[in-house]
């Protein structure tokens, strides 16, 4: 089965679906090489910064190594820590600062936290909707060439099966085109669902460090904090 001919016997409308159906493909695979290759420096950006992160001898060596790297966390971790000074240095007659340092750096770190877990939808939708639509793109083009090869026959006044199978396996093939690139999307999109929600808990319980840090400035031992009962990560689960 030569897919050229597709492209070289088919209408415009034939022609248009396979083309669609190519560039959704394409996007397809590119995002899966950009999540892949993002997700793998994530996860190792994350380790190095948390390493680093809570060996700081004081807020400033903190901020400044959260500073040098682009993992989520430091991204957090800035915020964090930005918020916590911005609120020491405050005007105290102004009602955005008219709240406690707890609640400021609740709403501080939530914000930081959102931002973070938005960036990481990116490219999801595309994913979504070429999983969800490519099957019935590719459906729609072999309806259509069925029609076409169907009336062809009607004209020719000849049905057989050598009459037949060339023109409607070649209107079947926009049904497997559709298949192969809606299958990559869905695999891809759950892939990418659950590295997002593994990355959203490890933000989460980092939320929780930092904010329970900022708060008592308790000791952290490999990132978790010894002391206090309430923490950041339900501070904020509370205030949303």
């Amino acid at each position: 089965m030569d897919i050229g001919l597709v492209f070289e016997q088919g209408d415009w409308v034939l022609i248009g679906v396979f083309l669609i159906l190519l560039l959704m493909s394409v996007a397809t695979w590119a995002l899966i090489f950009g999540r892949t290759v993002t997700a793998l420096r994530i996860r190792r950006d994350n380790r190095a910064f948390q390493q680093a992160f809570w060996d700081a001898r004081g807020d400033a060596q903190a901020l400044a190594r959260a500073e040098q790297s682009g993992s989520p966390l430091a991204a957090i971790a800035r915020a964090g820590i930005r918020g916590l000074k911005h609120y020491r240095s405050r005007d105290p007659q102004r009602l955005g600062d008219a709240c406690s340092s707890d609640e400021f750096l609740v709403r501080t770190i939530r914000n930081a936290l959102g931002r973070e877990q938005a960036r990481q939808q990116s490219g999801l939708t595309v994913l979504a909707s070429v999983g969800s639509t490519a099957p019935f793109v590719g459906l729609f083009g072999t309806v259509w060439g069925i029609y076409h090869a169907l009336m062809d026959i009607a004209a020719a006044g000849n049905a057989s099966m050598e009459v037949v199978a060339g023109p409607l396996g070649e209107a079947l093939v926009a049904t497997a085109a559709g298949l192969a690139a809606a299958i990559p999307a869905v695999l891809a999109y759950n892939a990418s669902h659950r590295f997002n929600r593994s990355l959203a808990q490890e933000m989460d319980a980092f939320a929780h460090d930092l904010h329970a840090y900022l708060t008592t400035g308790a000791a952290v031992a490999t990132g978790i904090i010894k002391q206090p009962d309430m923490t950041g990560s339900q501070a904020v689960a509370e205030s949303a």
